[in-house]
């Protein structure tokens, strides 16, 4: 009876299973026509606005703005901007202050925060000149 109770403990105190990731319709119903700004370790990192038809377009806060889209991969959520067709993997999960978005790809797993829901995106115009 001992040994019960203490295995009942410590099942009970055990590390809580996993949140799973966001499914593509969690995700689009969540970002939807809104522009949000994410930072890493509490500083800001950029800035997406998600328009309809999965399109979105991207800021590092520098006003260069880029457009791409984003479509499912398993429990991923993949991006694909104009200025590189290589796909940036990854996967989102909604916690109590906003989402958290975790870098599927590359050696430093990158993890970014939301912010807020930003009210206004600054892109500034094509290079010109020389």
């Amino acid at each position: 009876m001992r040994y019960a109770a203490t295995l009942c403990a410590l099942l009970l105190s055990g590390p809580v299973s996993a949140q799973s990731p966001m499914s593509a319709q969690e995700f689009q119903d969540y970002v939807s026509g809104k522009t949000l700004t994410f930072s890493e370790a509490g500083v800001p990192y950029g800035i997406e606005r998600y328009m309809p038809g999965r399109r979105v377009r991207w800021s590092f806060l520098d006003g260069r703005c880029k457009d791409g889209i984003w479509y499912p991969e398993g429990d991923q959520i993949c991006f694909v901007y104009e200025d590189d067709p290589a796909p940036q993997c990854w996967s989102f999960f909604e916690e109590g202050s906003g989402l958290r978005a975790v870098f599927e790809g590359g050696e430093f797993g990158t993890e970014l925060y939301e912010a807020d829901e930003a009210q206004e995106m600054v892109c500034l115009g094509p290079d010109v000149g020389v």
